[in-house]
Formats: structure tokens, C-alpha cells, sequence
């Protein structure tokens, strides 16, 4: 069978901000024209591997942070360190890197995730709005600190009170903040399963994913030795992948932006889930289409179609904003039960 398992999801967000950079973080589409809000394929990445952990009620690997004092007596941080350690479960899909710390370890993660990004430009948008922090309506429960330039001390009430009438000025208890980014539109997400290495760690030495210490772990541990087509690897045993699949299943699906790097909460529902081993059938399956009617600027109708060789599953939420038939309450059960049984279908251990 196919070794590739292919997801796009398509999803909707109401006046928010996913992800900080200035505001919403953006990019600009040349053909159109506009500022596009995105969210990277790392944050895409954090928020799968975190929902996949709560699930599995784990916690993440620890990662060491290292940091080197200099010889002007100043601190400058180094390169983190991952504990390359295929025991975690983020660890095992979501890979590592270990540099500066004997030889340099890596492994490539089994999932290949794009940004989440606008389906169209034009079903898409980034607003600007002022906002103000306004602690007005109760001025006696939040004091007024007033300095001269340069100065650390405070002034006293009376030095205040005499600035204030001589200079006619106010003291007021809100802050302005101006030109806040919000986005609103219809988003999509691509993920790439590569199952060949999805529960495999590589046993090669000359460029190695794990030391000879941790190989002999995970052998004491239960792992298989086996074959796939990059070599000699070790796999994850089979009751711990029954395990894991439904999680990783859940997780693909039912991920949120849940990092410091989103405010301002939207549901961001899922509106439809296309799941193929060919990748071209994922982008007939949902996709948008350019109209021309009649007017100077383009329009595009957003299209989710049953028919164009991958297996689509609709919810409830999606018939408000894309013209469908099938839409069903259980449509992302659904979506979850056919990666589970595409996982499973997979023979790991017998690859060759």
C-alpha cells in the first residue's frame, strides 16, 4: 500500500489573531494584492504534537536550555538541547535536532506540515481596530506614577498637582493601543503522514537519529528490530502503537491554537476534512474557483467536492459558508476513524 497518508482541513476564523508578530502575523499575496494572516507550519506542528500528548496524558520531553556567560561578563544562549529520545511520544513524531553535544543527532519528523494559511486571498482579510485599556471608572483603585525624564524618583501629589495647573493637562487611566491586526476567513491546513518511519527510528550510526546508549534502551525496552527502506531501524512495539494511533488520529483533526501565540478566542470550527494517499486529489477536494461576474473585481465561491478522488467528510458548520449536501454532526469522528484504520492497515514491522 501507499506508505503516505495525506489530510487537508478546511477552517474558519472569526476576528481573531493566531498568531503574533506585530498583531496577526501576515504575508503579502503578489497576484492579489492583500495582506494574508497565517499561522506557521511549526505552530501548526506544537499545537498537533500538544493535543496528541493531553490525549495520551503524557507530558512533552524536557528541553534543556543552555545559556554561556562571556568574557564581558554577559549571558548569550546556546543552541536547546532535545533528549533525541523516542520513549516521549512528541519526540517519536515530532523529531529533533541535538548539535554541540558529541555527535550531532537528528531525525527528521515522520509529519510533513504546511502553514495554515487562507484558502483563497479573497476569502480571506486582516482588519485594523484601536483598542484602549481602560481602567477609568474606578481611578481610586489604580494609581498614577508621574517621573521627571531621566529621573528614577516619583513625584509627589503636590509636585503633580502644580504640573497639572500650570501645563492645563490631564491624568487619565487609559492606554492606547493603536492599530491591532485581527483576521477573519477560511483557512486551510496540509499534512503529510509518512507511516514508513512513523513508529521507526533509524539504526544508522554514520548519520545517526540515536546513540548507541539509547539504541540499547529501546531494545531492553520491547522495540523491534526491523527494515524499511532508509535501512536496519527499531519499531515501536505493536501494543504501544495501538496506543498512539487513535491519539495521532485525534490530534491530526482536532488541534487547536492553544500558544501564547493566539488571543482573542475563535473556535476556529473545522468545516471539512479530506484525507487521500494521492496529494493532488487533496487540492480538487477543497479548493476555490475564480468568478467572473461581470464586475471589476474578482470573487471567489469556495468549493468542497465529494467527487474529486479523496475521501471528504463535511460538518454542520460548513453548509453556512460553501454549498454542500452531506454535511453530518459526526463528520470528524469519521475523519478520525478512516486515518485509524489507514494507520493500522500499515505493516510495520514488514516493510521489505
Amino acid at each position: 500500500m501507499n506508505p503516505y497518508i495525506y489530510l487537508r482541513a478546511l477552517k474558519r476564523a472569526e476576528h481573531t489573531v493566531f498568531c503574533v508578530e506585530d498583531g496577526q502575523k501576515t504575508y503579502f499575496d503578489a497576484q492579489f494584492n492583500r495582506l494574508l494572516a497565517y499561522a506557521s507550519g511549526q505552530q501548526v506542528k506544537r499545537s498537533v504534537l500538544e493535543a496528541l500528548t493531553d490525549y495520551l496524558n503524557v507530558q512533552m520531553a524536557p528541553v534543556t536550555f543552555n545559556y554561556e556567560i562571556t568574557a564581558k561578563n554577559e549571558l548569550s544562549q546556546k543552541e536547546p538541547w532535545s533528549p533525541c529520545d523516542p520513549q516521549h511520544i512528541d519526540q517519536l513524531v515530532g523529531g529533533w535536532m541535538r548539535a554541540g553535544d558529541g555527535i550531532t543527532k537528528k531525525r527528521r519528523s515522520p509529519l510533513s506540515i504546511s502553514a495554515m494559511r487562507p484558502l483563497h486571498p479573497l476569502l480571506s482579510g486582516v482588519e485594523k481596530e484601536n483598542l484602549t485599556f481602560d481602567r477609568s471608572d474606578r481611578p481610586d483603585n489604580h494609581p498614577v506614577n508621574v517621573r521627571l525624564a531621566g529621573k528614577s524618583e516619583l513625584l509627589s501629589e503636590e509636585e503633580i498637582e502644580a504640573f497639572l495647573t500650570k501645563s492645563h493637562s490631564t491624568l487619565t487611566r487609559r492606554h492606547w493601543i493603536p492599530d491591532n491586526k485581527r483576521t477573519t476567513g477560511l483557512f486551510v491546513y496540509d499534512i503529510a503522514v509518512d507511516m514508513r518511519t512513523l513508529f521507526s527510528v533509524s539504526l544508522n550510526q554514520h548519520d545517526p537519529e540515536v546513540d548507541k546508549e539509547m539504541i540499547e534502551k529501546l531494545r531492553n525496552a520491547g522495540w523491534v528490530e526491523s527494515e524499511n527502506v532508509f535501512g536496519k531501524c527499531l519499531i515501536l512495539p505493536k501494543a504501544e502503537r495501538e496506543k498512539v494511533i487513535p491519539a495521532l488520529a485525534h490530534a491530526l483533526i482536532n488541534w487547536r491554537i492553544t500558544s501564547n501565540q493566539a488571543r482573542t478566542f475563535s473556535l476556529m470550527e473545522t468545516l471539512a476534512v479530506a484525507i487521500s494517499d494521492n496529494a493532488n486529489a487533496l487540492a480538487g477536494a477543497i479548493r476555490a474557483k475564480l468568478i467572473d461576474d461581470g464586475t471589476e473585481k474578482p470573487k471567489a465561491k469556495p468549493i468542497v467536492d465529494e467527487k474529486a478522488g479523496a475521501e471528504v467528510f463535511v460538518t454542520l458548520p460548513c453548509a453556512a459558508h460553501v454549498i454542500v449536501e452531506n454535511e453530518s454532526a459526526d463528520a470528524l469522528d469519521a475523519a478520525v476513524e478512516s486515518l485509524i484504520k489507514k494507520m493500522r492497515a500499515f505493516d510495520y514491522e514488514k516493510q521489505l
